[in-house]
């Protein structure tokens, strides 16, 4: 059987939305391990190894949010799928903008699906332990 462990990495502004991932993971024993940028340019500096910085191997997964200072979720995907070294990673956008516009742009992006951050964090369990089943259950690169 395929290893199906990943690097996971989580691009998030939010103290409070990074600690629900954190606590959510733990809920549903995903061990995974977790790299988080709170920005799309500390992200690329990880990814590109960086400053210091680098996640190795390299992330199968972004769980990523739009609405972020320096470098937004939208000017990130636009970044890494022209970048030939990154274009290939799996993003899924988990976020609270509802916004048609952030949607299409991010789809335009090919994310492999928009979420929209559910209010209680029980709600939000649910949606990481389908993510988890769903990422589990598919071929990624």
């Amino acid at each position: 059987m395929r290893d199906k462990s990943m690097n996971i990495l989580l691009i998030e502004d939010d103290e409070v939305d990074i600690m629900n991932v954190e606590r959510a993971f733990k809920r549903i024993n995903l061990t995974n391990p977790l790299y988080i940028a709170r920005d799309g340019v500390e992200a690329l500096a990880m990814l590109r190894g960086q400053n210091g910085k680098a996640i190795v191997p390299w992330p199968r997964l972004i769980l990523l949010d739009i609405n972020m200072p320096r470098m937004n979720g939208i000017e990130f995907l636009h970044e890494i799928r022209q970048d030939p070294a990154l274009k290939m990673i799996t993003v899924i956008v988990l976020t609270t903008s509802n916004e048609e516009r952030d949607v299409v742009a991010a789809y335009q992006f090919n994310v492999a699906g928009y979420i929209i951050k559910p209010v209680s964090f029980e709600e939000f369990v649910k949606t990481l332990g389908a993510l988890d089943h769903y990422w589990t259950l598919s071929e990624m690169p």
